[in-house]
């Protein structure tokens, strides 16, 4: 068991690599809210101890490389609320409504709220590997 959790494990670090040079390669094809700021600063805060520091030498050179940070608007947040309905946290249908206004994906490690919207088909767990045709 403990060998078939490292091979997975290994899978997604590969897999976010993988994420991580697109966006770095690639940043206009990257999307997110502008909360993903906020709350990636509030997790590396509350679990590494320069949180700050890891941000702003780590976090901030990734969001100011190209990609898109889209502000809450009227149509984000109606689009939003439709997500909310089904089941998702405001944060997390903020991230699926984007991805479903720019006929993108929500690459997401949150298991639950995917399935909660695998039928709309704007979300991809990564735990599960990179989407078709990522490569």
């Amino acid at each position: 068991m403990r060998q078939a959790e490292t091979t997975q494990h290994s899978g997604i670090r590969k897999d976010c690599i993988a994420v991580l040079e697109r966006w770095i390669d690639q940043p206009e094809f990257f999307a997110v809210p502008e909360l993903f700021c906020f709350e990636v600063f509030s997790v590396l805060c509350r679990v590494h101890p320069r949180g700050r520091d890891v941000f702003v030498e780590g976090v901030l050179p990734l969001i100011q490389g190209g990609v898109l940070r889209q502000p809450m608007t009227e149509q984000l947040a109606g689009d939003a609320a439709r997500f909310v309905a089904i089941g998702l946290t405001g944060c997390d249908a903020c991230y699926a409504a984007l991805a479903r206004q720019l006929q993108g994906l929500w690459l997401t490690f949150d298991a639950r709220a995917h399935r909660l919207i695998a039928g709309e088909g704007v979300s991809h767990n990564l735990a599960e590997g990179l989407p078709e045709g990522w490569l």
